[in-house]
Formats: C-alpha cells, sequence, structure tokens
C-alpha cells in the first residue's frame, strides 16, 4: 500500500510541477499553454511513457524503495509573448520547483498528524523525493529550470544564447550524475531541509 500511495505521490508531484510552469506563463501572458490543453491536472495530458511512469517506477524498483526520479512531458511555452521576457520566465521556470517545495511543506504538515505508518512511511518518501526534485531542477544548467532564472541576468543576446546550449547542458548533467550529484550535492541539502521541516529522513 505504501508503495501505491508513494508513486502516487511522485507521479502527481510531476504533474502539478509543469503545470505550474503553465499556469505562470499563461498568467504573464502566453495562451500557449491553454493552446496546447496543458493548463489541466488530468495527468493524460502530462504524461511521458518513459518519464513519467517506466523510469520512476523502474528506479523505485531497484533501489529497493529508496529513490525515484521521473519527468512529465514539458509545458510548451513561447516567451515571446511574455510582456517582459527576460524576467516573465525566470517566474515560469520557477513555478515548477516552486511548487514541489510546496508539496514538501504542506506533506511535512500532514505527517505531523496522528496517521498509520505506512501514511507516514509514504509521505516522508514524497517529501524526499519533492526536495530532490525542487533542487535538482534549480541547478543553472539547460534545460533545467535554474537556467531560466540564470538568463533573466544576462542581456537578450546572452540569454538565448545560453539557453539554446541545451546539449551542452544535457551533457553535464549527465556528468554530474555519474559523478554521483545525488549523494554529495543533493542529498545533503535535502537532509539539512528535513531537519529544519523536523521530519525524519529515509535516507
Amino acid at each position: 500500500m505504501s508503495i501505491i500511495i508513494y508513486i502516487f505521490i511522485i507521479f502527481l508531484s510531476i504533474v502539478i510541477h509543469e503545470y505550474a510552469h503553465g499556469w505562470i506563463a499563461y498568467k504573464l501572458g502566453d495562451p500557449t499553454p491553454k493552446i496546447f490543453n496543458r493548463l489541466t491536472l488530468n495527468p493524460l495530458k502530462h504524461i511521458d511513457m518513459i518519464g513519467t511512469i517506466l523510469l520512476p517506477v523502474t528506479l523505485f524498483i531497484l533501489s529497493r524503495g529508496s529513490f525515484a526520479f521521473g519527468y512529465a512531458k514539458p509545458v510548451p511555452i513561447n516567451p515571446y509573448n511574455f510582456r517582459n521576457p527576460k524576467k516573465d520566465i525566470m517566474w515560469v521556470g520557477l513555478a515548477g520547483p516552486l511548487s514541489n517545495l510546496l508539496i514538501t511543506l504542506i506533506l511535512s504538515l500532514i505527517i505531523k498528524f496522528n496517521l498509520p505508518d505506512f501514511l507516514v512511511e509514504a509521505f516522508e518518501l514524497g517529501i524526499t523525493i519533492n526536495l530532490i526534485l525542487f533542487i535538482f531542477n534549480i541547478i543553472p544548467l539547460p534545460p533545467l529550470d535554474g537556467s531560466k532564472i540564470v538568463a533573466s541576468f544576462l542581456s537578450y543576446k546572452n540569454a538565448y544564447r545560453y539557453l539554446k546550449m541545451e546539449l551542452l547542458g544535457i551533457i553535464a548533467i549527465i556528468i554530474l550524475i555519474s559523478l554521483d550529484i545525488l549523494n554529495w550535492f543533493i542529498l545533503p541539502i535535502v537532509r539539512l531541509i528535513m531537519d529544519i521541516l523536523r521530519v525524519k529522513t529515509i535516507l
């Protein structure tokens, strides 16, 4: 039961992450997410067969329930529709990670109640994965959300060049993962935040 609840939490977290991007973009003047029918929490509109289903389930099974990661289909956005493209793209980039941080805070409050052990365990796992999503996505490498934040401080010309470096960014991300960035960078921050929230760490 705890495994089913945990998979549901990570699945919902990924969907909310992408929805947040689209919602903020729409509020800032870009109708593209609405045109492509992505302003919805209907998971069927956000599912990526590999990133949303196969990857997290496989990682969860291989890690014996200690880790999972995944992603949804990116919400299409046209920054040329923004009133202030350089500034607004920053808010769109922040929206996804901040939604994961919000989920973390909500779950950390819920587990303060007297819940069954299997629910507490599932929510602790949910908190962990949402913190991992939050920290990983704010790394300033294209195409991660952190690159949108960095781009907002660059000139339009340099921001455009920087955001177009997705191939190099993906290569850098693969290198960081191969160098075990999860254990030497991400997880220590996750533990620190969980200590601050007074949530039992499972790491």
